[in-house]
Parts: C-alpha cells; sequence; structure tokens
C-alpha cells in the first residue's frame, strides 16, 4: 500500500529534482517540492511541473537553511530525496562560508529533524565525484582527443568506492562532509540514508552554464551560436548519465532503502558512456551540419579532475540496476528537448509565478 505521505524533494525544482518529480508525480504520489528558486531557471521548471501535474504537486519556496521550515517539510515526507545544495565549485571558492551553510548545515538540518522523528523516513543524498579529489595521481595517455587512464583496470572499470576521498575546493569540502554526516546518521541512529557520489548527469530541464550542467550548457551555446570557454585543454573526460537511468537509480534505491543504508555508490554512466570536451564539441559541429562553434581555451580550473569515470558495480551488484541510455541517445533527446524549449519561449510570454501551496 502506498504510504499517503508526499515525496519530499529538496531543491525539486532544480534539474533533476523536476525530472524525479515528473515521474514520480506521473506514478500517482504526491510529491513536495521544497527550494528557493534562487537558482537561474527553476522557475520555468516549476511552473512546468504545476501545469503538468495540479492535483498532487504541492511546493514550499523555503531555504534548506531555514531549519524550522525543513523541519515542517521532512515531519511530512514518505521519502526525502536531498538535492538542495550550492553546486558550483568557482562560487564556493568566492563565498567558502555561504556554501558550507548552504550543502553542510542544510544537509544536518534534514538529518536533525529525521533522528528526531517516532517514523523517520528514508532519505537518499547526492553527492558528487569531488570527493575524490583531483585525482592527481592518476597517470594519464594523451590523445589527440582526450585523455585515459594508463592504468588498464581503471581505464576498463572506472573509480570505484575504495578510492580515498580527499575533499578538493570549498564545494568538495561541503558536499563531503554533508556525505560524512548522513553516513554516520545511518551508523549511529539507524537511519536509511544512502549517499550517491554522482558523475555528469544531463537531460531535459537541465539550465547548464560554466560552472555546472556542461552538456547542455555546450549544446545551448552551440545552438546560440555562443562562444564556448574551455578551461585547460578540452581532453577532460567524464562519464554521462542520462537522467531517466538516475531515476531508475533513485527509485531502486529507495526501495532497498533497509538493506542500502549506510552505504555510498558511485553513479554514473560508467566506461561506456564516457566524452571529453573535445568529443562533444565535435558532435555538436555535425549536429549543425558541419558549422563549428566557437571555442576559446583558457587556463584549467583549480583541483579539476583531468579524469573521471564512475565505477557503478557496486549499486549494479546490490540492485541490477544498469544505464540504458547511450550518450548518441541521449544527446539526440536533450538536443530535440533544447530546441523545443527554445522555440516554446521564442513563442511565449512571461510564464505565470507559482505561489506555494
Amino acid at each position: 500500500m502506498t504510504d499517503a505521505r508526499p515525496v519530499l524533494i529538496t531543491g525539486g525544482a532544480g534539474f533533476i529534482g523536476t525530472n524525479l518529480a515528473d515521474r514520480l508525480l506521473r506514478a500517482g504520489r504526491d510529491v513536495l517540492v521544497f527550494d528557493n528558486l534562487s537558482r537561474r531557471g527553476v522557475q520555468a521548471n516549476l511552473d512546468w511541473l504545476w501545469e503538468q501535474h495540479p492535483e498532487h504537486l504541492s511546493v514550499e519556496i523555503a531555504d534548506i537553511r531555514d531549519a524550522d521550515a525543513v523541519a515542517a517539510a521532512v515531519a511530512r515526507a514518505s521519502e526525502v530525496y536531498h538535492l538542495a545544495a550550492q553546486v558550483a565549485v568557482t562560487s564556493s571558492l568566492t563565498d567558502p562560508r555561504t556554501d558550507f551553510e548552504i550543502n553542510a548545515r542544510g544537509t544536518l538540518n534534514v538529518l536533525e529533524t529525521m533522528r528526531q522523528l517516532t517514523d523517520p523516513p528514508p532519505l537518499l543524498f547526492t553527492s558528487t565525484n569531488k570527493v575524490y579529489g583531483a585525482l592527481a595521481d592518476v597517470q594519464l595517455e594523451v590523445s589527440a582527443e582526450r585523455c585515459m587512464p594508463a592504468d588498464a583496470t581503471l581505464r576498463a572499470q572506472g573509480v570505484d568506492e575504495t578510492r580515498p576521498l580527499e575533499f578538493h575546493s570549498p564545494y568538495g569540502c561541503s558536499k563531503g562532509a554533508a556525505e560524512q554526516y548522513v553516513l554516520d546518521y545511518a551508523r549511529s541512529f539507524d537511519l536509511r540514508t544512502i549517499v550517491f557520489r554522482m558523475s555528469c548527469i544531463y537531460g531535459p530541464h537541465q539550465q547548464g552554464n560554466e560552472d555546472q550542467g556542461w552538456v547542455a550548457h555546450f549544446m545551448k551555446r552551440a545552438r546560440e551560436r555562443g562562444t564556448l570557454n574551455i578551461y585547460g585543454d578540452g581532453l577532460q573526460v567524464r562519464d554521462l548519465l542520462y537522467v531517466e537511468d538516475l531515476l531508475d537509480a533513485f527509485q531502486l534505491a529507495m526501495r532497498n532503502a533497509e538493506r542500502l543504508a549506510g552505504q555510498a555508490f558511485n553513479i554514473g554512466g560508467g566506461p561506456l558512456n564516457t566524452l571529453s570536451l573535445r568529443e562533444l564539441i565535435a558532435r555538436l559541429q555535425e549536429r549543425s551540419g558541419g558549422q563549428p562553434p566557437r571555442v576559446q581555451y583558457g587556463r584549467a580550473r583549480r583541483g579539476d579532475q583531468r579524469y573521471y569515470v564512475s565505477n557503478t558495480g557496486a549499486f549494479s551488484a546490490a540492485t541490477g540496476w544498469r544505464p540504458r541510455m547511450t550518450v548518441a541517445q541521449g544527446l539526440e533527446r536533450l538536443g530535440k528537448w533544447l530546441d523545443a524549449s527554445a522555440a516554446a519561449s521564442a513563442s511565449a510570454g512571461p510564464p505565470p509565478m507559482v505561489a506555494a501551496r
């Protein structure tokens, strides 16, 4: 029997939160979106959700740093997907205190409420591959289009959870601290909490920019004939996971929360779904009929990983999950959504503002 309490999604108007809310609402679940709407583009996501699902959607426009607002939302929830975060390394370097308050203290606000409940809901927390640091010790072989590990096992399987944690940048520290609290609250207080250390997630409703969401950002800039700024040589490699595959993993984790509690899993597209920045630019050139995007190269950013690909074997072994969407299929879907979104924006007036209810 389905729990009548809503599923709480903190940061629910963001890219991943919007897709998650849509899936849950389509399945007939009640969803409570908790978001302060501070990020550019999320108002449009929330307006879209409201239009699609007026019956089972509730919205709380509030900040994860507001302990009272968080407590009221968590107390209502049957499940908690904690996605609310400050997501940019660059912003964390400019304002480390705010980064800490959102990512670390905001997470503690959620956990402390759960700890005091008689029947606390399960929680899934989205962390980041940045908890592994710059991976500077990984020896790389460089080709014209990408870099790859010299070690054959790492090249074939990717980075697994046995890799030592090494927090780089205030963002890495705040997310790393938050995930360790999430894991410890399972040990210390028997909460059903799970951590996903995520690589590059992409798909519809992603408002990409230079600081976060690089796949959507590159595609948007290319279709606008804008200049792409590349920090470093563009040979950096990431594994890409289409958002629908991530949502499959989310729901498997929740269904197995009792068994998976207190564990952290690397989640991404894995070695079969990788791209370098230069390879994505080449694909965008093909999509535009041979018109190359304008590219400007600059100095590499502090702490950037030259190579990161997830070994998702632990979560696959635990649940049977595998990514289903190839990079080619996912990029095609994202491109069509971006085209449709741009066309709709050009023909429509200002969207209605959504109030909490």
